[in-house]
């Protein structure tokens, strides 16, 4: 009876070591291994996407912005800054749980009638009602500004000079690409063996520190307005420091001569 459940387990998981912790088998490692370098693969596309294409295309989207001018009468560019007079058909400000929704419904007599949305409540859309008239201001077939009695709100349209998380997010998909090709090819290279680059606690400890120093410096980065090429000079350094520190150490052989009980690698 006992032979017999042993088996069943060596069949359904791996094999079982002398502490009972179960071992999956090395072809199950290296599969898990080759799935790691794909998602890293992934992620390197992602990131070269984020630096070649996404930041810079935002970037001149903005400069483009700030350096627009108001339109000259009768003008068909889209380039320029138009603007509207329409009337308010209706404010929506809800907030369910985590879910906010702004926006502005929007009419040009009979002709037109249309939905802007905002990123907040402040100053303006808090202030409308319906009937009221507002002044709209376009480029590129978007309205990016309503304005009424000297107050201006920017709609969720208008380009922002917030490249830095742009910087952020491309430097996280890095940080995932680097740290799961390195767990994937030790697990092809050694599956047996492929301590310390397990989930528990070196893998969680660097993806959580990715995450925190990428935000962490990310969003300061937005909010002071320094330049884009800051969050990846201070976060590189910052994680490859956190990589070195955080390194699992030997464990210390026993006074018996054994090595110290520990987790099975994942």
């Amino acid at each position: 009876m006992t032979v017999r459940a042993r088996a069943t387990a060596q069949g359904v998981g791996g094999r079982l070591d002398k502490d009972g912790a179960r071992r999956r088998s090395p072809g199950r490692i290296r599969s898990t291994g080759v799935l790691l370098i794909l998602l890293a693969l992934m992620s390197a596309v992602l990131c070269y996407i984020a630096f070649s294409w996404w930041l810079p295309s935002d970037r001149d989207r903005y400069r483009d912005y700030v350096a627009a001018e108001p339109c000259p009468a009768r003008a068909t560019a889209t380039d320029c800054l138009s603007t509207w007079h329409l009337t308010v058909v209706k404010a929506e400000i809800k907030n369910v749980g985590k879910t906010s929704r702004y926006k502005a419904t929007l009419k040009d007599g009979d002709s037109w009638q249309g939905v802007v949305d905002f990123g907040d409540p402040g100053p303006l859309l808090e202030r409308l009602k319906p009937g009221d008239r507002v002044t709209a201001t376009a480029w590129r077939r978007d309205i990016v500004v309503l304005s009424k009695d000297g107050v201006r709100q920017n709609t969720s349209e208008a380009p922002r000079d917030e490249i830095q998380m742009n910087a952020a997010v491309g430097m996280l998909a890095a940080f995932f690409a680097a740290q799961a090709f390195a767990f994937g090819a030790v697990r092809l290279v050694s599956p047996r063996d492929h301590a310390p680059f397990t989930w528990e606690p070196y893998g969680r400890r660097m993806l959580y520190t990715s995450i925190i120093v990428c935000f962490g410096v990310g969003l300061p980065a937005v909010w002071t307005g320094i330049p884009w090429w800051t969050v990846p000079a201070v976060g590189l350094p910052a994680v490859a420091c956190a990589a070195v520190l955080m390194y699992p150490r030997p464990e210390s052989a026993t006074a018996g001569g054994g090595q110290a009980a520990g987790p099975v690698p994942r």
